[in-house]
């Protein structure tokens, strides 16, 4: 045998889908066998691999064991002359396989090789090349020399920047997402360390190819997508401290006492230095937009203040002002992000339903308020009227300067190029109807230069798809996976070039839709067994708000509500659960044999599959309605739920 595939996946059911698809694709002229690992995922991947791709070696652990441990089960047992690592979020093009075997062949000296890896946006990712990350070159990473610098072969090193990546090299590391080795080097050098649970084993294994006499290659005559960032989130902290830990642990393996020491100081600082920038940035991006509301509010009562006190000579103690004022202003802010104001992408009816129900709040606690501490009505009022029109206005200008996650009707706005046979374009556009609100222009493409359009509607070919991107100002380009090969759509990704175009991929005879806007973000997803309402932040408070409030009213309750309890000391207990957050009232039944993928919740005391009366006797009738719960969520429902069964708190 030629070839083992090795795959290792956690939770990222809709990537490997995608990249069995064109693996399949890719291994018809080379004999090879493919494994998947799966570390204990709970996305229903291992289903999927069993009912869709039955040709492959499915090894299910029954806990994540890491990286570095489930490429090695699969490597122990693998039998091809050559042992390919491959990431679930890759495609991969239909003679990359042959090209790289060959180039193996050719080469006996080399010991592992590398491609050409694109992002989702047809972007060159610099890690398809890399250097050995000495203390010096550490260092200039980490202080961004190496990115102020990247054709100097001094501060290049790391991404090795100065070498032309159309060109092969010899290079010191190989990027775990495609890392192709010779076995009987593997035999000679050992599998990958399981000291590195997760980042750095690939740096590792490929220092140890080197230091075994062979030789890396980086090939760029055959391409990769490589979505990169869905199984791990790179902008974490936990990466920050993961990734920099597993460097700490190659220095000390591979580098003398000293060189060592400094580069676990560098390494040290860089993780401080970086931790702190990741949380810094995480508050300012949480805070910065509520903070401007309420100084924008603040400003504004004063200013009505003002005015009204020079029009009516009335003058207002300078010391409840200073208090009540601040208070109305974080009332507006604390109901409106209840209200999913802050919510991203931003919505202007979003916005007006926080202000209304803030107004809503702040006169009625006004009105209840003793004489001694109210002002003017009329001040309250107009404060609420003004933040009517300032704060859309807001919205409306960080949309028009282009602040990144603060555009209006993001989806209402899209511009789409669907790409693909006749067939496949229909089933795309009733996937796309189904999932999402509809697009504000679809422009069919088909895939071939030789076609007469005999409809009624403009058809664009393949050979024109630039100039329907620029002519309709396109903002999304699918890709019907079952129309054209996946050469063929990196060539067009990397051909369009245009920033501002995001790309999916429609696989075949898939109920989902996949792309990456860019290696920093997380995969937009249309799939119709993803369309969970509960997933949406507002109702996820909102639904949080029911528990504890539903649970603080039976507690003043309890000594009348207890009683009628069919199991009066459980409900009890329940509800200092419920209280904690321990478990949530309403939530989804327990099904084996489950279809759809769900989000994850509290245990549910009230099971949805046993309130659903009319769904009980339909064949997975906990399915059907575990999914309706989820597709159709509102608070209004596990209200209605919890007060038709208040004698069953007890579970």
């Amino acid at each position: 045998m030629k070839l083992t595939i090795v795959i290792v996946n956690y939770n990222v059911r809709y990537f490997l889908e995608q990249c069995l698809l064109s693996v399949q694709k890719a291994i018809d002229k080379v004999d090879c066998e493919v494994f998947v690992v799966d570390n204990r995922s709970s996305d229903g991947s291992c289903d999927m691999v069993r009912q869709k791709f039955q040709w492959v070696k499915l090894i299910e652990n029954k806990d994540n064991v890491g990286f570095s441990k489930a490429n090695n089960q699969a490597m122990r047992i693998a039998k091809g002359e050559y042992i390919l690592l491959l990431n679930p979020d890759t495609i991969v093009e239909e003679d990359t396989f042959e090209k790289c075997v060959n180039f193996m062949d050719n080469h006996p000296k080399a010991g592992g090789l590398g491609v050409r890896m694109i992002d989702g946006k047809g972007n060159f990712l610099p890690e398809s090349k890399r250097g050995l990350p000495t203390p010096e070159v550490a260092f200039y990473k980490i202080f961004g020399l190496s990115s102020l610098f990247p054709n100097s072969k001094r501060f290049g090193q790391y991404h090795l920047s100065y070498l032309d990546e159309h060109q092969t090299h010899k290079v010191d590391i190989l990027a775990g997402a495609y890392m192709l080795m010779r076995k009987t080097v593997l035999d000679k050098v050992g599998l990958l360390d399981e000291d590195f649970f997760m980042y750095g084993e690939d740096i590792d294994l490929s220092w140890r190819i080197r230091l075994g006499g062979y030789d890396n290659y980086y090939y760029p005559e055959t391409r990769i997508i490589h979505y990169k960032g869905e199984s791990t989130k790179k902008s974490s902290i936990n990466y920050v401290f993961v990734f920099y830990n597993a460097m700490i642990i190659f220095a000390k393996k591979h580098f003398s006492k000293s060189r060592a020491g400094l580069f676990t100081f560098l390494i040290q600082m860089a993780i401080y230095f970086r931790a702190s920038l990741a949380i810094l940035r995480r508050f300012l991006v949480n805070i910065w937009c509520p903070a401007v509301d309420f100084t924008v509010i603040l400003g504004s009562l004063y200013a009505i203040q003002a005015i009204y006190s020079q029009q009516t000579g009335i003058q207002h103690p300078e010391s409840l002002l200073s208090t009540s004022f601040p208070t109305i202003a974080l009332i507006f802010n604390f109901v409106m992000y209840y209200a999913g104001s802050y919510d991203l992408p931003q919505r202007l009816s979003r916005i007006f339903r926080g202000i209304l129900f803030a107004s809503v709040l702040v006169l009625t606690l006004y009105a209840l308020l003793p004489e001694s501490m109210r002002f003017s009505r009329a001040i309250v009022l107009l404060g609420a009227g003004s933040a009517f029109v300032t704060l859309p206005f807001l919205r409306v200008l960080y949309h028009i300067i282009g602040i990144k996650d603060y555009h209006l009707h993001r989806d209402l706005s899209k511009r789409v190029a669907i790409v693909g046979f006749q067939d496949e374009i229909e089933r795309v556009k009733k996937l796309m109807t189904s999932t999402l609100e509809a697009p504000e222009m679809i422009i069919e493409v088909v895939p071939t230069n030789d076609f007469e359009n005999t409809s009624d509607h403009f058809i664009a070919t393949i050979g024109q798809l630039k100039e329907v991107t620029e002519t309709f100002k396109i903002n999304e380009v699918i890709f019907c996976g079952d129309s054209l090969s996946s050469q063929d759509i990196i060539h067009e990704m990397s051909y369009l070039g245009d920033p501002s175009i995001e790309y999916k991929i429609a696989p075949r005879e898939s109920e989902f839709i996949i792309g990456s806007n860019s290696i920093h973000t997380s995969a937009t997803l249309y799939a119709i067994e993803n369309l969970n309402a509960i997933l949406i932040p507002a109702n996820q408070r909102m639904k949080r708000t029911v528990d504890v409030v539903t649970t603080l009213l039976f507690l003043v309750l309890s000594p009348v509500l207890i009683p009628l309890q069919r199991k009066p000391l459980k409900a009890l207990a329940n509800l200092f659960k419920v209280l904690f957050g321990q478990k949530t009232w309403v939530g989804f039944s327990p099904n084996k044999e489950q279809k759809y993928v769900l989000p994850k919740l509290r245990p549910a005391i009230l099971e949805i599959g046993n309130l659903s009366l009319s769904q009980n006797n339909r064949p997975n009738s906990n399915d059907i309605a575990n999914f309706n719960y989820a597709k159709h969520y509102s608070w209004l429902t596990d209200l209605r739920f919890i007060f038709q069964n208040l004698n069953r708190l007890g579970g």
